[in-house]
């Protein structure tokens, strides 16, 4: 699994120009699930992001999303596991299928629900508009 991780003022998704999810200050996760991710990996990066001491309590950066109830938006993002070593044209080769991926993108958002994270997702499969205003700027890519 592998994720793009923003610390956000707000962020939002829309599905044919409908909102379906909307954050306030929290995390933005795209989400990539490649072939061989289990349930196991989904809960060990939850459990890892829910704990990552990076959201701003008061005036300082050092509150874990987990122990804040923070918000969090996840968004499955299959594009991740884009290989553009050779030629112009990205292979996602890598990238689970999508009846593999989104039980495992559906287990991480329950796995961050369960340390304490107020989760909102995407919609698996779909076009999405997100919109995001990144805090710091500040992100980080996260893989197990």
């Amino acid at each position: 699994m592998r994720t793009v991780l923003q610390r956000v003022t707000e962020a939002s998704v829309s599905v044919d120009g409908e909102p379906i999810a909307r954050i306030g200050a929290g995390l933005l996760i795209l989400l990539g699930v490649r072939d061989g991710d289990t349930a196991q990996t989904a809960a060990r990066l939850a459990g890892k992001v829910a704990g990552l001491r990076i959201l701003r309590d008061g005036e300082r950066d050092e509150a874990a999303a987990g122990l804040i109830g923070a918000e969090a938006l996840v968004v499955s993002q299959f594009t991740l596991y884009g290989d553009t070593a050779r030629g112009r044209r990205p292979s996602w080769q890598l990238a689970a299928a999508g009846p593999v991926a989104e039980p495992l993108v559906q287990s991480f958002a329950e796995a961050l629900a369960g340390h304490g994270v107020r989760v909102q997702t995407g919609r698996f499969g779909a076009t999405m508009a997100v919109h995001s205003v990144n805090d710091g700027p500040f992100t980080l890519l996260l893989e197990l």
